[in-house]
């Protein structure tokens, strides 16, 4: 046995300099510039864009069945301006994925129990099991992100998130979880023109409303916000990729070649 502490001594066990502690390496800031980044090339030939599509979404099949036989586990994260077109890219990225296998979780406001809770606990409960893959159709950012602009937590919560999230997404890492999270960048002209249409189109109009519009007055507000996010946690354990996504099928095409190569190791 070791010797017994004297009273009052300010020794410690443990610190943050222990052996096992985390220290997040975090790409250095900028190496993402969401303002700077260009909206990619438009789709010239729609045919031979689907038919690589449909080729991706085929491995993609594959991969999945080897991360249930091999018993691994996967997260993507879904990101974006309203109206980028998260959820038709996460439509084609499961059209093929055998749906015992994956899970899709539309994160909306918190509700009453979750409140009650750390921010981070219904997304705790939601990461996938053992052979499994998770998408995040928005996701723990909400807290860097709309809370943040939006004023739904205090200017301490969302600073100190950051760590938060970095540890979050560290300790699934460090379990064998892929980790990816996804940006989906339009201007404000195509989100303009996306609003306008779902407005006349009588099925899809229920995903436009006064949120949408309000939020659209903040765009400089969310720019600096999602830059904020990318400086503070874009790592090489968990990347965030910015996707050009003024064309849809471009889009699609880069998140599904994404995925298959961070499966694909």
């Amino acid at each position: 046995m070791g010797k017994k502490e004297k009273k009052g001594s300010k020794t410690r066990r443990f610190t943050d300099a222990s052996l096992n502690a985390y220290d997040f390496d975090v790409f250095p800031h900028g190496t993402l510039d969401l303002a700077g980044t260009g909206l990619g090339k438009k789709t010239d030939d729609k045919k031979a864009t689907d038919e690589k599509i449909e080729k991706l979404q085929e491995k993609l099949f594959e991969l999945q069945v080897r991360y249930w036989m091999e018993k691994r586990r996967a997260v993507f994260v879904f990101e974006g301006w309203d109206a980028a077109g998260k959820g038709g890219a996460i439509k084609r990225l499961t059209a093929l994925m055998d749906p015992r296998g994956y899970k899709v979780w539309p994160i909306a406001a918190p509700g009453e129990e979750e409140r009650a809770h750390h921010y981070l606990w219904r997304f705790a409960s939601r990461m996938p099991s053992r052979g499994t893959l998770a998408v995040f159709d928005r996701s723990w950012y909400g807290r860097v992100l709309v809370e943040r602009v939006e004023g739904f937590c205090t200017v301490k919560e969302w600073q100190r998130a950051y760590d938060e999230i970095n540890a979050f997404e560290r300790m699934h890492t460090d379990d064998g979880v892929t980790v990816v999270k996804f940006f989906l960048h339009i201007d404000q002209e195509t989100q303009l023109e996306r609003f306008k249409e779902r407005e006349k189109d009588p099925i899809r109009n229920f995903k436009i409303g006064p949120d949408d519009w309000r939020n659209r007055k903040k765009w400089d507000e969310y720019l600096t916000a999602y830059q904020d996010a990318f400086d503070r946690t874009h790592r090489p354990d968990a990347p965030w990729v910015i996707i050009p996504a003024n064309d849809k099928r471009q889009a699609r095409l880069q998140v599904l070649q994404t995925v298959v190569d961070a499966l694909d190791d």
